[in-house]
């Protein structure tokens, strides 16, 4: 008989992996979706809607914020303050996920993922549709901070039942397929914008209309309520809690003892540079977009004696048209990557993959920003699938990754503090994108801004020499 450890692992298990076999045995040679039963179908069906919502929730006001903000200010308030104000309430939006998915891993770890998930799931409902009756610029930043606390806390929750719910060889699929359902949520709010915020008839208030539809997500909790039931390996985790101090849930500063610190360093760095990236990179591939639309019109205004201001009002709707069109591009070809990113690791190894998705969304994004700056708007939206594909394909790993590090008892907390501690440090990007750009600042171009901050996708490249490789073993105990 091998040896085994307190694990359960034995030293079979050990070579197998070595040799990159995986401890999945014969279920290796199966395809990955045999012996995954309905119900589990279920769990990623609604843990999946649950996450659709929450990336509405967020992206609707990237899609509105050219007009919501500026409703709120004061009258005369200059183009480069609304940027300003708008960065804060993302910042806010980030610091407060970070704040949520950190609070509500650990209580879906002590109370449990069905609960939990309705908490979050009613909290950013409510405070959605709260928002479409903001009078002033800090009640929109506020709310966005309370809209951003039940986003952060349902990614953790469904992520981490969703790993304990799946059989192991249908796990990274099965997490790349939940993550990859963000950009329904996205399309959603592209839809919002293109149709409702970007709808002349609806008047100088169609972006509320856009926030109302935030409560729609409520109703999901309903069906939570109804068909899950907490996973067997929490449902045992729990119980072994209730006995042994040593194995309590959801305490951050487990996280940080001697064989998890490495682990839960190594994931907050990795969601830190994805997420950063994320604000100060990937969603400028629209705003080029919008660029390039703008510029062109002036260029074909001149000498017609109409000031710039004037001649992009009289074509507002097709420029905001053009705006989301870029972002429906962008989101397109980074679905591709999210639903990519499973299979891929599945083959090549977590580490590796995310490796390739790193140095691609460096190369893409500086051949977008510095060679396709001033290329016609329809050329660029040949590009802008693949950029997409490469920036945004990475965030997948997160869901697939984070829960192979940390046991049972973690799972939720260590997953949030990763995931949602990356949001809370990539906050800062949003400040220093707002004075890399601003005449206060150091006055830099989209184009500039975006492809320095690139460059922090280097570090993520440079800490997976240290990162763990978990493909083929089972979910840590």
């Amino acid at each position: 008989m091998p040896n085994q450890d307190l694990n359960g692992k034995n030293g079979y298990e050990d070579v197998a992996v070595g040799m990159g076999i995986g401890r999945v045995g014969a279920a290796a040679e199966k395809r990955w979706y045999e012996g995954v039963t309905p119900y589990m179908w279920l769990v990623l069906a609604i843990g999946s809607l649950g996450w659709v919502f929450d990336i509405f929730e967020g992206q609707i006001f990237v899609a509105s914020m050219k007009e919501a903000m500026p409703a709120l200010l004061p009258a005369g308030t200059l183009e480069g303050n609304v940027d300003f104000y708008n960065n804060i309430a993302m910042a806010a939006f980030l610091v407060g996920g970070a704040l949520g998915g950190v609070l509500f891993g650990m209580i879906s770890d002590r109370i449990g993922r069905t609960t939990t998930m309705i908490l979050t799931i009613l909290m950013y409902s409510l405070f959605t549709c709260v928002t479409a009756f903001s009078q002033t610029w800090w009640q929109m930043i506020l709310l966005r901070f309370l809209v951003a606390l039940g986003t952060g806390g349902e990614w953790a929750v469904a992520s981490a039942m969703i790993a304990e719910v799946f059989p192991p060889q249908a796990r990274a699929r099965s997490l790349g397929i939940f993550h990859a359902s963000s950009v329904v949520g996205t399309y959603l709010a592209v839809l919002a914008g293109a149709f409702i915020v970007g709808n002349p008839a609806l008047g100088a208030n169609a972006w509320r209309w856009a926030f109302v539809i935030g409560a729609v997500p409520a109703v999901l909790t309903l069906w939570i309520r109804w068909k899950l039931r907490e996973p067997e390996q929490w449902v045992e985790a729990h119980r072994r809690s209730q006995s042994d101090t040593a194995e309590r849930a959801g305490r951050i500063a487990d996280l940080f003892a001697p064989d998890l610190r490495k682990n839960t360093v190594l994931g907050l760095i990795l969601a830190t540079v994805g997420l950063a990236t994320f604000w100060g990179v990937h969603v400028y591939g629209r705003d080029l977009l919008r660029a390039i639309v703008e510029r062109s019109y002036l260029e074909a205004a001149a000498g017609s004696g109409l000031s710039a201001k004037g001649v992009l009002s009289s074509v507002s709707g097709s420029i905001k048209r053009w705006e989301m069109l870029g972002m429906f591009l962008v989101t397109t070809g980074g679905g591709l990557g999210l639903l990519s990113f499973g299979p891929l690791c599945e083959r090549l190894g977590r580490r590796a993959t995310f490796l390739l998705f790193q140095a691609g969304g460096l190369l893409s994004a500086l051949i977008v920003f510095q060679g396709m700056a001033r290329v016609s708007a329809g050329t660029l939206c040949w590009m802008l699938p693949l950029f997409g594909f490469m920036t945004l394909g990475l965030h997948a790993g997160y869901a697939i990754y984070f829960p192979e590090l940390f046991p049972t008892r973690l799972r939720g907390t260590g997953g949030g503090f990763c995931f949602n501690g990356g949001r809370f440090l990539a906050a800062s990007i949003l400040i220093v994108r707002g004075w890399m750009r601003s005449e206060q600042g150091l006055g830099l171009s989209l184009e500039s801004t975006a492809s320095i901050l690139s460059l922090l996708w280097l570090v993520g490249i440079l800490v997976l020499s240290a990162a763990p490789e978990t493909k083929g073993r089972a979910l840590p105990e």
